[in-house]
């Protein structure tokens, strides 16, 4: 069971049966990523401390390979490693694990799942046959009952709490929502819970990247961890998140593993796993320690038999909650901004401006000047959650919705749109497309591949220099080195008038309604799509040929070259 101090249940009595004078390795410790090796090597710092002559080593991917030789060339009694980084010295014969006396293998089904299964066969072979094996797993599937079968004799089982149950520290619970509307729900579980401190789990690192960045547009502390990250840039937002610098961790199951933060208030899936035990390992890393934690799920109707499976696995049932509605939000944070001021920290140096304050405030009574102070933070919450509709879905409902959402330009909602394609169908509502260019205007805008942009930081661009998030933005197509981006049509000379705006646009993005020539030259370039949903009446899907349907009902192009090569 995660959250009960296994690192101190091996730590301490493997360091009891060290001997200090000798320097070889007596010691071994296997676990599934370098962040679980950094953090198990600092807890055998930590507790090593007033033992003199014990060194520890920890050897893991993404680091010096040469420094790491060094290290392992000083005499260490333990080395903390990663398999396929310790394999990678065995084969350069850079350690000798001849005289283990002790190995311990940690989050060993994790291990497994990513691909170590070879490496641990290969390091457990070169260690003596008589010695001491400790396994620790947060789930016995059959590879782990193979590795006690082959490594271990007479193994004892020790289970803490249910064998592949989750602790009865932490509250499971979802909200059923529409497949679009699952970023506008993250939005308010995270709005009504102003202290959130939580893992956002995702299925891919395109998701993830995308969730992080509008939550970072939205104004949330919020960061991604995900494959594509560099050793340095997940160093960084590992140290943030557990400093709480960063409220909210955008990740994926594999960049998670072995992460371990404490106090973590909530888990959210964003996306449930497929494989029930994944789920297990998620909901774990809250309510550790005998502390209280909530597992948040969030779905649609046709993921409901998932949460069915899940609790048949974990023995627990999940509970239902409701969305909060806008008014419920703003009450929330109203209190909780009332909170924070009437128990935050007085600083005494404070004293010598507050003649001029007293000033200055001197025209307002007591009740205005309470007022005003309370709305400086409380506005923005009030202005977008006044017309907020109710994300809730009613679970014997049988069909989905078919009418485009009231307010799904908003920013919150926005990019929940675009998400789960196979809940809205690949084809998707022709008649709802048809009319698409009564609605959005083509528009050309001076940056592309070139400059690094993907669909949301082109969004971003318009919401930042116009100052509004209320533009509905369709089909986007970025080129290399400019894109097309279809915008609401009554909102098109706001945004020209915005980006000739040089305070407003002091990048000089250029921005213009796409002509034909624009569009016609955009042929010979490589394209990277973005189609919206169905309901935003934005454009049809991707595809080898352009405007092929006369489901689309594009305008017939006037340049004879492109004529000619329809065959018209």
């Amino acid at each position: 069971q995660t959250g009960t101090g296994k690192t101190a249940a091996f730590g301490l009595p493997v360091l009891h049966h060290i001997d200090p004078k000798v320097k070889k390795v007596q010691a071994l410790v296997l676990c599934p990523t370098r962040e679980l090796c950094l953090q198990i090597s600092r807890d055998m710092r930590s507790y090593a401390e007033f033992i003199p002559g014990i060194k520890i080593a920890a050897i893991y991917g993404g680091a010096s390979i040469e420094i790491q030789i060094r290290q392992l060339g000083e005499g260490p009694q333990i080395i903390v490693a990663t398999p396929g980084r310790l394999n990678d010295m065995i084969r350069r014969k850079k350690v000798d694990l001849s005289h283990v006396e002790w190995a311990v293998l940690d989050e060993a089904d994790e291990m497994l799942d990513m691909g170590f299964q070879e490496d641990v066969d290969t390091i457990l072979e070169t260690t003596p046959k008589e010695k001491h094996t400790l396994l620790f797993s947060a789930t016995m599937p059959d590879e782990v009952e193979r590795i006690l079968a082959k490594y271990m004799t007479n193994p004892v089982i020790k289970t803490v709490g249910k064998r592949n149950t989750g602790t009865a520290n932490v509250k499971h619970i979802y909200y059923m929502v529409q497949a679009r509307d699952r970023y506008a729900a993250l939005k308010r579980i995270a709005d009504f819970n102003p202290r959130i401190y939580a893992i956002i789990f995702c299925r891919t690192r395109i998701e993830t990247q995308e969730i992080a960045d509008s939550l970072i547009r939205d104004g949330y502390s919020a960061d991604s961890l995900h494959g594509d990250l560099s050793q340095a840039a997940r160093d960084n937002v590992m140290s943030r998140f557990r400093n709480r610098t960063i409220q909210m961790l955008v990740a994926t199951d594999v960049a998670a593993r072995g992460l371990d933060v404490n106090d973590l208030t909530h888990v959210i899936n964003y996306n449930l796993p497929d494989d029930s035990e994944v789920y297990l390992h998620r909901s774990g890393r809250t309510g550790r320690a005998d502390k209280t934690g909530t597992c948040v799920s969030i779905i649609n109707l046709k993921e409901k038999y998932k949460i069915k499976q899940i609790e048949k696995k974990i023995g627990r049932e999940f509970g239902k909650a409701k969305v909060p509605t806008g008014v419920q939000v703003c009450e929330k944070q109203l209190f909780q901004h009332v909170d924070r001021m009437e128990n935050v920290d007085i600083d005494e140096e404070i004293e010598s401006f507050l003649p001029v304050i007293y000033r200055k405030l001197e025209w307002m009574n007591r009740e205005e000047i309470i007022k005003r102070f309370v709305s400086l933070e409380f506005n923005r919450f009030l202005e977008y959650y006044r017309d907020a509709r109710d994300l809730n879905v009613d679970e014997t409902q049988r069909s989905r919705d078919k009418e485009p959402s009231e307010d799904r330009g908003k920013r919150r909602d926005k990019h929940g749109e675009s998400r789960d394609r196979n809940e809205r169908g690949d084809k998707g509502d022709r008649r709802i497309r048809d009319d698409r260019d009564a609605d959005f205007t083509r528009m050309f805008l001076s940056v592309g591949r070139k400059d690094k942009v993907l669909p949301p930081q082109i969004i971003g661009i318009i919401n930042e220099v116009t100052r509004s998030r209320e533009i509905r933005i369709g089909r986007i197509d970025i080129l290399d080195n400019y894109s097309f981006v279809d915008v609401d049509s009554n909102s098109v000379g706001k945004i020209l008038k915005a980006f000739a705006n040089e305070h407003a646009n002091p990048r000089g993005i250029r921005i213009e309604k796409a002509s034909e020539r624009n569009e016609d030259n955009s042929g010979s370039h490589k394209k990277t799509r973005f189609v919206p949903s169905k309901f935003s009446k934005r454009g049809k899907p991707s595809g080898d040929k352009q405007y092929s349907d006369d489901v689309w009902k594009k305008p017939e192009r006037k340049n004879p070259a492109f004529r000619k090569k329809k065959g018209k």
